[in-house]
């Protein structure tokens, strides 16, 4: 059987990087990703296909496709506008956005190809569950009528602030989670987790949502913020308006490029823990 899968990984990398390439310069064409963002994908594309197989490149693809597809629907509209005014990156993807996103999920593949557990396997539903959640959130939040409240506080906040949720953002979260549950379901998820179908996309909304909650508490609490000079805004970006800005808050290492990791990763583990509860 290793002889086999040996034999077939020079086959499966080239495919993958056949994929994976032409993915990933259609998207740098279409400006969805940077330079350093089309190769970070290539290479990560790439290897998910040659580890893994449908469930864990599917998945990625999911991720990506609905994620270029938010962040472009009604982009133009005022209010998404004011909120990415505060986000410390938006549009164009780059290599840490993608690595952050992507990176703990390549490591679960990997872990997967060598040590086929149906916690390793979970955990990396988590986790792609928890990266869609979020991304969902923040695309589709931004264009709420309602104003965000601090998930910490509870106070209203500006659009685009961190660690602010409103209900539609939040549904957002919980429908991208659920979608990457549906995903895995299709691909083969339930012969790998150990879940039947309906507990997999369970368990994906669950541990997706509980990653953008985590998020959004990381996001309030720890995550680094500036206020700009110019415009006295309180922002994610250490530059803005053109000028430096002022550390406010947070930790300044705690961008948000780690709190995206972060979250998922708690999101991985409760996934992980969850298939391992239902095995003893």
């Amino acid at each position: 059987m290793l002889d086999t899968i040996a034999a077939s990984m020079p086959l499966r990398w080239a495919a993958g990087l056949a994929g994976a390439g032409l993915i990933a310069w259609l998207a740098h064409r279409r400006r969805a990703l940077t330079a350093s963002g089309a190769w970070s994908a290539l290479v990560m594309g790439a290897a998910y296909f040659a580890l893994g197989g449908p469930l864990w490149f599917g998945s990625l693809l999911v991720f990506f496709g609905t994620s270029v597809f938010w962040s472009r629907w009604k982009r133009h509209a005022r209010a998404k506008r004011e909120a990415e005014r505060h986000y410390a990156k938006t549009g164009r993807r780059d290599a840490g956005q993608v690595w952050a996103n992507g990176g703990l999920g390549l490591a679960l593949c990997a872990a997967y190809a060598v040590w086929p557990r149906p916690e390793i396997a979970a955990a990396f539903v988590g986790v792609m569950a928890s990266v869609n959640a979020d991304t969902w959130a923040t695309e589709i939040g931004a264009l709420s009528r309602t104003q965000p409240r601090s998930v910490l506080t509870g106070r209203a906040v500006p659009a685009g602030t961190s660690g602010g949720v409103t209900p539609l953002g939040t549904s957002a979260a919980l429908a991208g989670a659920a979608l990457i549950g549906l995903t895995a379901a299709l691909l083969g998820g339930a012969d790998a987790t150990g879940f039947g179908a309906a507990a997999l996309v369970a368990l994906a909304a669950a541990s997706g949502l509980a990653g953008a909650m985590a998020d959004s508490l990381l996001g309030a609490w720890q995550q680094a913020m500036y206020r700009c000079f110019a415009c006295g805004a309180l922002t994610e970006r250490n530059v803005h308006c053109g000028e430096p800005a002022l550390h406010a808050q947070g930790r300044r290492w705690m961008t948000n490029d780690v709190v995206n990791f972060l979250s998922s990763l708690a999101a991985g583990v409760l996934a992980a823990l969850a298939a391992w509860l239902t095995k003893i």
